[in-house]
């Protein structure tokens, strides 16, 4: 795990592929809940019997969840300490290449883009690309905006 320690620290990684997570699979009864929590109870994503059927031979995660994932797989590549409160200030850019197959297994890479000043403290800009072990494209991919107070 990376520790960043401080603006200077920050704004010294710019630039810097910061690691990959671990991988996670992803499971039917968390894309079920998913789509029981959001209303998004479409058929790929939830009825595992039509969906072997359907063009993708089985149910999918949603995107939304894939999104949702992010924060909680980037904890093991990176930290940033010395900060006083940081919040998600939201995404620039998001995408969906390529659907991810219940069962299969995905991690996110984080790349460090920008530091800005902004009131108060400065906005951080990461880039991550889910992937999915063997899949040719990325699950996902995204532009991050924290803003963390100084």
């Amino acid at each position: 795990m990376r520790t960043l320690t401080g603006v200077d620290e920050v704004r010294a990684a710019v630039g810097e592929h910061l690691g990959y997570s671990d991988y996670r699979i992803v499971t039917q009864q968390e894309v079920s809940e998913f789509g029981a929590l959001t209303g998004d109870d479409q058929w790929i994503h939830v009825d595992v019997a039509r969906a072997k059927e359907g063009p993708f031979s089985g149910t999918i995660a949603h995107g939304l969840l894939t999104l949702s994932l992010g924060p909680r797989l980037v904890r093991s590549i990176y930290q940033i300490e010395g900060m006083k409160m940081a919040v998600n200030y939201g995404y620039n850019k998001v995408r969906f290449p390529a659907p991810v197959p219940v069962g299969s297994r995905i991690r996110i890479g984080a790349t460090l883009k920008d530091v800005q000043d902004v009131p108060g403290g400065v906005q951080v800009q990461l880039d991550f690309v889910w992937e999915i072990e063997g899949g040719t494209k990325p699950a996902c991919v995204a532009e991050m905006l924290l803003r963390y107070s100084v």
